[in-house]
């Protein structure tokens, strides 16, 4: 969190609204990341590495999305932001919102392992670090969306069929953001993301306006019902969108990757889930999927 690589930033990396001690270990990260499982030390290491790895060697890995007044305004706006996992130059755009019950960030399990499989895929993966709150979240992420897509040419990214991906409070975001768009949370009116990739969260309300939805859930999970998470599906479905939800027996609550567990694979199901579900072509895709992908695709 120190290092001075990072400069400013190294503390966002870490939940920043939580105590942590300077003598916790990498591998004891889940004990910090509250009403989390399967939290993989290996892959905590692997995103330490990573982005000191980026940040050393000159690539800018994070991105403040408020200006220097805002965040003279409202302080608590220096610790929103977006830490960027790379992909292909100009490829395809996702966000990935990390869970922590609207009370802390949980990026290092929620969100960083998301974006840097996608950024192995080839995608531009953006993680946002926002205020906690619900209604703070959903500004943040609405903000986000608006900066990348003012920011589209100079990032290199292509934000045509972007799509929104979260855990638990984080998939509440994903799918708010998706049904009631970036006005609805104070930012002008931008295009509504290809595919919600949703995982263990209970929400009850369909507006009819939800966006291509995936979800994924645990049947142990103490906090998010597995069959509200069906409901919800079920009714997306019932009003003509395309939705999908994997349910993976004995799994608890924010399992993330799932590697290791039954789950382990979601995210290559839900990467295609949000290729068939595009309407732009995408050259780029083209020409790095695998062929198996591609041929699933070129099915649609």
């Amino acid at each position: 969190m120190n290092d001075p690589v990072f400069g400013d930033y190294g503390r966002l990396i870490f939940p920043v609204d939580k105590s942590i001690s300077d003598d916790l270990e990498l591998q004891d990260v889940g004990d910090i990341l509250t009403w989390y499982n399967n939290v993989d030390p290996e892959r905590t290491v692997e995103i330490a590495n990573y982005l000191r790895d980026q940040a050393a060697s000159g690539d800018q890995i994070f991105y403040d999305i408020y200006t220097d007044e805002e965040k003279a305004e409202d302080p608590d706006k220096e610790n929103a932001g977006l830490f960027f996992f790379r992909g292909e130059p100009g490829a395809k755009t996702a966000i990935v919102n990390a869970g922590g019950g609207f009370a802390y960030v949980a990026a290092m399990h929620d969100s960083f392992p998301q974006a840097l499989e996608l950024s192995k895929k080839g995608y531009n993966a953006f993680a946002l670090i926002y205020r906690p709150g619900a209604d703070t979240a959903c500004e943040d992420l609405a903000r986000a969306i608006a900066f990348l897509h003012e920011h589209a040419q100079e990032l290199d990214i292509d934000m045509a069929d972007y799509s929104l991906w979260g855990g638990s409070a984080g998939a509440r975001m994903a799918a708010w953001l998706g049904s009631y768009g970036t006005e609805a949370f104070g930012e002008n009116e931008y295009p509504a993301p290809a595919a919600v990739v949703m995982q263990y969260t209970g929400l009850s309300d369909v507006t009819g306006d939800e966006p291509p939805t995936y979800a994924c859930v645990g049947t142990s999970d103490g906090i998010a019902s597995y069959r509200s998470m069906e409901d919800y599906i079920s009714r997306i479905q019932d009003n003509g969108t395309n939705a999908e939800i994997e349910v993976f027996d004995g799994l608890r609550h924010g399992f993330g990757l799932g590697e290791g567990t039954v789950a382990e694979g979601w995210i290559d199901r839900a990467v295609s889930f949000w290729e068939q579900n595009r309407t732009v072509a995408c050259p780029f895709f083209d020409a790095v999927a695998s062929e198996a992908t591609k041929n699933e695709y070129n099915t649609i």
